[in-house]
């Protein structure tokens, strides 16, 4: 059902839910998607935009994120992370700019600074020439009424490793040998101008055609839809959507825990230092920005997603597994074939939901029971977590960890100052949980709810969890069918 509701957010997921329309009754063509664009922008007056005629590209470049694929002016491009340049249009070019506090004073100490002749006097107040400012700040410093502002973008201010610059248009442009993939921008952007590619009409092809394809859902599931929408709730709307199964990824996450936890404790005892690998944006931040730290510091063990992935492929062979979560980075993880038998597809709650609502399928409160993760597994999703069960998991095996010394950094800027320590020698801690999203995978740029409503349903969510230990859970599953480790090899004995 086409509606009015014009929100970034709603709007995007309109047009995920009317494309998984059209893949369900194989009428994805190129008609069909016209006839789909001129629905959502029926015109002759424009809603949102200048025109319709830009409306409707905007919708079309949307459409075919909606396919996995690119925009078509960035075609060659392997970034999940995508900008519509139609929809960047109505920032301003100039970061800094003179507010009506100028005071047009004779001292004018901001033309007195400025190097680049940028500056020069209008009839009332300075002017800055968006095409000579070079962006130092200068004249914002040595203004004695404050009257320039620095005008950041609110793509750019959000992006923790600076992958985002401008062009003489004032186009946003993403440097894809710095973007860590996290998505942080996409949800920042007041005008919806950049996205990820979404894999729905994959998922969608891989039912189709009959395959047993199974859900992963993030620990992070838990309290995003409230407290009466269950893990049990999600698998049962899954199933009714056609997935053949769901698993709590949060059995990944104990798994993950007890063999990081064995590499902890070596490290532990040759004094070397390590970092976690469960956050693919963090992966990207060390392999792409501190690539010494990549090879010789951070475990190698899969994430939680891979290695439910590999027991799901072990156990049902030929199966295809799609991880469901609030993460855009696990698209890019997904995406790395350096890494054998990862997740074939990820998914984020937003377009799960788009999938669900193509089907006519809602989330509703079910009777039965589902648990197949310990309560630490589950802790994987909050800041902390990660290193709570590793260690739980080393008290497990009755190892002393009295003097553990652990760094805990949720955001960017925690991760890149711990990541600088240990780059020069200078980190006193043993060991780095780095998730780049802020309060962790529960605060990731595609949740459902806001961080306060997650944590109050989760808290009553997983109260209900018993208390079965990780090493004992464990026990029921057969890791010595699959590997742990990020290159796919076994140990021996397994």
């Amino acid at each position: 059902m086409i509606t009015n509701d014009y929100g970034i957010v709603s709007f995007k997921h309109q047009i995920m839910e009317e494309v998984c329309r059209l893949a369900w009754a194989d009428k994805l063509d190129s008609e069909n998607i016209d006839k789909l664009v001129y629905e959502i922008i029926p015109g002759p007056k424009p809603s949102y935009r200048c025109c319709i005629y830009k409306e409707r590209e905007i919708v079309r470049q949307r459409i075919r994120l909606a396919c996995a694929k690119n925009p078509v002016y960035n075609l060659e491009s392997d970034n999940v992370v995508q900008v519509i340049d139609p929809a960047c249009d109505d920032c301003p070019i100039s970061a800094y700019s003179v507010t009506d506090n100028c005071r047009f004073c004779l001292g004018k100490a901001c033309l007195n600074t400025c190097k680049f002749g940028a500056i020069h006097p209008g009839d009332t107040r300075m002017h800055i020439d968006p095409a000579k400012c070079k962006e130092c700040g200068m004249c914002a410093k040595v203004c004695p009424y404050q009257a320039i502002v620095h005008l950041e973008r609110p793509c750019k201010k959000a992006c923790p490793v600076d992958a985002i610059s401008y062009d003489e248009y004032g186009f946003c442009k993403i440097d894809e040998d710095k973007c860590v993939q996290c998505g942080h921008c996409i949800h920042n952007c007041p005008f919806g101008a950049i996205g990820s590619k979404t894999y729905l009409v994959n998922v969608i092809e891989e039912i189709k055609a009959g395959k047993e394809v199974i859900a992963m859902c993030a620990p992070a599931t838990e309290g995003q839809f409230g407290e009466k929408i269950t893990m049990a709730s999600v698998r049962a709307a899954l199933k009714e959507v056609g997935f053949s199964d769901m698993v709590e990824v949060g059995l990944g996450a104990d798994m993950t825990a007890a063999y990081e936890s064995e590499e902890w404790s070596e490290a532990k005892k040759e004094g070397r230092k390590m970092t976690t690998s469960c956050c693919p944006a963090f992966i990207n931040m060390l392999r792409k920005q501190y690539p010494d730290i990549f090879e010789n510091n951070m475990s190698q063990t899969v994430s939680p997603m891979c290695a439910v992935s590999r027991y799901l492929k072990a156990t049902h062979p030929g199966c295809v597994t799609v991880f469901v979560g609030p993460c855009i980075a696990k698209k890019s993880e997904s995406n790395d074939k350096s890494v054998p038998d990862n997740a074939d597809y990820a998914v984020t709650y937003g377009e799960i939901r788009a999938l669900m609502r193509s089907k006519d399928v809602e989330l509703v409160p079910v009777e039965e029971e589902y648990q197949e993760a310990s309560s630490w597994g589950k802790g994987f999703a909050s800041s902390g977590g990660v290193a709570a069960a590793v260690v739980h998991c080393m008290q497990e095996r009755g190892e002393d960890v009295s003097d553990i010394k652990l760094l805990k950094c949720a955001g960017g800027k925690e991760c890149k100052r711990a990541l600088l320590l240990l780059k020069n020698g200078k980190l006193n801690e043993d060991f780095i949980e780095g998730m780049v999203c802020p309060d962790g995978c529960v605060g990731g740029p595609s949740k459902h709810k806001t961080e306060t409503e997650i944590t109050k349903a989760r808290k009553a969510l997983l109260a209900q969890a018993d208390d079965r230990s990780i090493l004992e859970n464990l026990k029921n599953y057969p890791m010595d069918k699959f590997s742990m480790y990020r290159d796919g090899h076994m140990e021996e004995g397994e």
